[in-house]
C-alpha cells in the first residue's frame, strides 16, 4: 500500500477528508521550497502537490504561470524537484508528495530514470496533466511496480468510457477539476460539483479530489463535505506571490491552517 493509499484510509477512519495544497518547487526561490513543504504540513496539509516548473503550462492559470516562471529564473530542473523531495524527506517520512507536471521534461529525463529517481527521491505519486491515459500504459505499469501512484484529472466534459478508462488506470486517487479552464478560474457550482462526483464514485471506489476552483476556507468547507480530498492551487500561491521572504512561511501555513479548520468543521 503507498503512502497516498495509507493517508486516504487513515483519514477514513477518522472520518476526514484530506487538504491537498499546491506549490511550485523553486518559486519563489528555490531556497525556500523545502521549508514551504515542512510549512504545509505544519499547518495540516495530508498530502502534498508540487509542481513542476514548466514553460508552457497549458493548465495552468495566469497565478500558477507567473510562479513557473519565478521559478524557471533560477534554472529549476526536474531533477532539481526531486532533490528538493530528497531534501524534504529527510524530515519527513510520512506526508505523500504528488508531482504535477507535463510529458516534455520526463521524456528528456527518460521515463524509466524518471520513475527510478521519483522513487528513490520519496515520490508517491505523479500527476502527467499532457499523458493521457491511452498513451501511457508503460509509464502507468513502470510507476505501479515502483509502489508510485499515478494520478489523472476527470473534468466536467469526461464521458462514462473515458471515466472508465481512466480509473482502471489511476492509483492512490483521482482528480476531478471543477470547472471548465485553468486553474484558479471561474467560481464552483456545489450543485453540479456533487452530481459529477455521483457518477464517477458509480464507477470506481478510488478517493476523488477536487480542484481548480477552491478559493477560500468557505469553499474548501463546502467541497470536504462532497469529496474525500480538497485540492488548493492558485488560492496558496497567491499567498506566495503576495508575501515577503520574511513573513513567507508564516503565512503559508497560517493559510494552511485556515483551510485545515474549514474542512474539519463539516
Amino acid at each position: 500500500m503507498s503512502r497516498i493509499q495509507s493517508t486516504f484510509a487513515a483519514l477514513a477512519q477518522q472520518n476526514k477528508k484530506a487538504l491537498v495544497p499546491y506549490i511550485t518547487a523553486g518559486d519563489p526561490h528555490p531556497r525556500h521550497t523545502v521549508d514551504l513543504m515542512h510549512a504545509l504540513v505544519e499547518g495540516g496539509a495530508d498530502i502534498i502537490e508540487l509542481g513542476v516548473p514548466f514553460s508552457d503550462p497549458m493548465a495552468d492559470g495566469p497565478v500558477i504561470q507567473r510562479a513557473s516562471e519565478r521559478a524557471l529564473v533560477h534554472h529549476v530542473s526536474l531533477g532539481g524537484v526531486l532533490d528538493m523531495v530528497r531534501k524534504f524527506r529527510e524530515r519527513d517520512e510520512k506526508t505523500p508528495v504528488v508531482l504535477m507536471g507535463y510529458a516534455n521534461p520526463i521524456e528528456a529525463m527518460g521515463i524509466e530514470t524518471f520513475v527510478d529517481r521519483a522513487k528513490s527521491a520519496g515520490i508517491d505519486g505523479v500527476l502527467t496533466v499532457d499523458y493521457p491515459p491511452e498513451e501511457c500504459i508503460e509509464f502507468v505499469a513502470l510507476l505501479k511496480s515502483r509502489d508510485i501512484d499515478p494520478i489523472f484529472l476527470l473534468s466536467p466534459t469526461s464521458e462514462v468510457s473515458r471515466i472508465d478508462t481512466i480509473v482502471h488506470q489511476a492509483s492512490g486517487f483521482v482528480y476531478y477539476v471543477s470547472l471548465k479552464g485553468v486553474t484558479g478560474s471561474q467560481n464552483l457550482d456545489i450543485a453540479d460539483v456533487t452530481r459529477r462526483l455521483g457518477g464517477i464514485r458509480s464507477r470506481t471506489q478510488l478517493p476523488i479530489g477536487v480542484g481548480f476552483g477552491v478559493r477560500d476556507a468557505e469553499t474548501a468547507r463546502q467541497v470536504a463535505g462532497i469529496a474525500d480530498a480538497v485540492v488548493v492551487g492558485s488560492r496558496m500561491v497567491q499567498e506566495v506571490e503576495k508575501s515577503t521572504e520574511q513573513d513567507l512561511i508564516a503565512n503559508v501555513a497560517a493559510l494552511t491552517r485556515e483551510l485545515r479548520n474549514a474542512i474539519d468543521s463539516n
